[in-house]
């Protein structure tokens, strides 16, 4: 039998295929999610939004991320990554391509959720890709690095909204965002499929699994999460994954309106900040994955975790006292971006966590269903700024960094475990 992908010492020029494209449509899933937050300004005026409605738009999106990401894994688990990641690509690009077309709540509202359902398919469908076929030893960094596409992605939305967008105006942003989807052509030419999913095929087609495999393979791949050997895995992935995504998106999906609206800042300077933070975010993502494999998954999380809680307490409670030097505003926004990095874990360790069979669906159904619960996070900032400003719904994020930073501890150590086509070993 030919050498699996992850059996090899090094990563060779197949598996560079797979993290690049991978790591590209996450780049422009993020970018189509964010650039939303940057035109939430100019779409309320022209549109005659409340911020409530504005911000009930953004949830619908990121819940319907929870319904993308359980049905692509499910089809990602059944069809395979390559096609499935395909999929999700162009799910996310026409959804935000006809976003431009929105003249009342219920068009913007639609073409979000549709943009939402492709961005919760391809976080968990690119992850999975790159945890089956990278060597265990490497397995954490380059888990990590497909997750430096959310800064690069996020940093494109902060220069588009910021600084093109007042030029060409929202419609025209959302039009030209319908580009990713040429990620499509390259990925069919170019990427080879999965070969632990295909050997799990193999069997499968070949009648070559037990009585207890075929059982299994005819079963909802998302109510086997429930089943006892993994459920508690299941249920510990998905906590950590909320603590980790409310602290995100407590952070993020009003932040560049409280720098605009609160502190004052224009939209380009705003952006500039933004583009600190996400510099941060970048370094933290591409560190992560080396303190990961070096020191272990759980320390690796409990650092970042306090780093982007400190920056957080810092930009927001503590505002007063660092705003005298605007030099300690940037460390703090960078220090809210690097702490981010510990996003970077979840591919490698949800890849250690479940097997083959229902590897996709789990990561899919872990990662998207904490997102989709942040339906409620940009609605709740709204309603706490009416008597604390934004500043004090955000400062709710140094909470949940903490959360996740602690709640770490409750899983095993997965460093260096091996991913095999029916399980992973020692």
């Amino acid at each position: 039998m030919a050498k699996l992908l992850n059996e090899y010492e090094k990563p060779t020029k197949e598996h560079f295929k797979i993290l690049f494209l991978s790591w590209a449509g996450w780049v422009f899933d993020f970018y189509d999610l964010i650039l939303y937050t940057f035109l939430m300004i100019p779409i309320k005026h022209e549109l005659n939004f409340s911020d409530v409605q504005i911000s009930f738009v953004l949830g619908a999106s990121l819940a319907a991320t929870a319904v993308g990401g359980v049905i692509f894994g499910f089809l990602s688990d059944r069809y395979g990554r390559k096609r499935v990641l395909q999929w999700t690509i162009l799910t996310y690009s026409i959804g935000t391509f006809l976003s431009g077309f929105s003249y009342n709540i219920e068009l913007l509202l639609l073409f979000r959720i549709i943009t939402g359902l492709g961005v919760g398919g391809e976080w968990g469908t690119g992850q999975t890709y790159i945890g089956e076929t990278f060597p265990a030893k490497v397995r954490g960094r380059y888990g990590a690095f497909m997750q430096t596409g959310a800064p690069i992605g996020i940093a494109l939305a902060t220069l588009v909204g910021g600084y093109i967008a007042p030029e060409i105006g929202w419609r025209l942003c959302f039009f030209v965002s319908i580009i990713p989807a040429i990620l499509v052509i390259f990925i069919r030419k170019k990427l080879p499929e999965s070969d632990i999913w295909e050997e799990r095929k193999k069997l499968i087609d070949s009648g070559q699994l037990s009585k207890e495999e075929i059982k299994t393979e005819n079963k909802n791949k998302f109510f086997i999460l429930f089943d006892p050997e993994y459920r508690k895995f299941f249920i510990l992935a998905l906590v950590l994954a909320i603590f980790d995504m409310s602290a995100y998106w407590f952070t993020y999906s009003w932040m560049p309106g409280y720098l605009n609206q609160q502190r004052q800042f224009s939209m380009a300077k705003s952006a500039l900040f933004m583009l600190v933070t996400q510099g941060g975010g970048f370094i933290g993502y591409f560190t992560f994955g080396f303190v990961a494999d070096k020191l272990g998954r759980r320390p690796a999380y409990s650092i970042y975790s306090v780093i982007m809680s400190f920056g957080l307490i810092m930009i927001t409670t503590m505002w007063d006292v660092i705003a005298v030097h605007h030099e300690l505003i940037l460390v703090c926004m960078f220090l809210v971006g690097f702490g981010t990095g510990m996003f970077g874990g979840y591919g490698p360790l949800f890849s250690e966590l479940f097997p083959t069979k229902i590897r996709g669906t789990a990561m899919g159904a872990a990662f998207n269903l904490a997102r989709g619960i942040q339906f409620f996070t940009p609605v709740i900032i709204a309603v706490i700024a009416t008597s604390y400003g934004l500043g004090g719904g955000i400062s709710i994020a140094a909470i949940f960094a903490l959360l996740t930073g602690m709640w770490i501890w409750t899983f095993p150590e997965t460093r260096g475990k091996k991913v095999t086509v029916l399980r992973f070993d020692q």
